[in-house]
């Protein structure tokens, strides 16, 4: 039996997963979290083979509640289940240390049997993910820039102010400023503005 642990904010979302995988013979949901702490503190009472964990939640995101969970010491297998599919997420969730990235628009039986390979061990991914990473191993799109300030770079070009993207990115301002600080030293630049022209210049946006 693979026991399950189900971390996403939406409760729908999350009786959805429990119905599908517990239709399965060999799987159970042993636990549900709602936010990354929740997941956190869950993983260690619990200890699931599987962890479906999405990105956005409040409280601190996916990534940095599987970082914080793997760095524990747990053997539990993350799998990142997400609406999102940007490079950034998925490098974000790939440094974390999660064993594989799934979209919500897998099917039943896509689901179910990617929670039985990442519980052998295996790496699970999307066919799109596999090709995003892909391209990114071979032809980095962010060069000198990590994921985090790629993609606080990008919401400064959609035209989020410091506290937006604190807010899209559950980080605290203060955070975002340092994040900006090291991507005006890395562009050589002074200004948000000639942050954003260098960059589309340099092809990173």
């Amino acid at each position: 039996m693979i026991t399950i642990l189900l971390a996403d904010d939406h409760p729908v979302v999350r009786a959805g997963l429990r119905g599908m995988l517990e239709a399965e013979p060999d799987l159970r949901v042993v636990g549900e979290a709602a936010s990354g702490p929740e997941a956190v503190t869950a993983a260690a009472a619990l200890l699931p083979d599987v962890i479906l964990m999405d990105l956005r939640m409040p409280g601190g995101d996916g990534a940095s509640a599987t970082e914080r969970i793997l760095r524990g010491g747990s053997r539990s297998r993350v799998v990142v289940l997400t609406t999102y599919e940007s490079d950034a997420d998925i490098l974000r969730a790939v440094e974390a240390g999660a064993s594989g990235y799934l979209l919500k628009d897998a099917s039943p039986g896509d689901l179910a049997a990617a929670v039985r390979a990442a519980a052998r061990g295996e790496t699970v991914l999307a066919p799109s993910v596999a090709g995003r990473l892909l391209r990114q191993v071979r032809q980095p799109a962010q060069p000198g820039l990590s994921a985090r300030e790629a993609e606080v770079l990008r919401l400064v070009a959609r035209g989020l102010t410091n506290g937006d993207i604190g807010r899209e990115l559950f980080i605290s301002e203060a955070t975002v400023k340092t994040h900006l600080l090291r991507i005006f030293t890395k562009l050589d630049v002074a200004d948000r503005t000639a942050a954003v022209t260098t960059a589309m210049a340099r092809g990173l946006l």
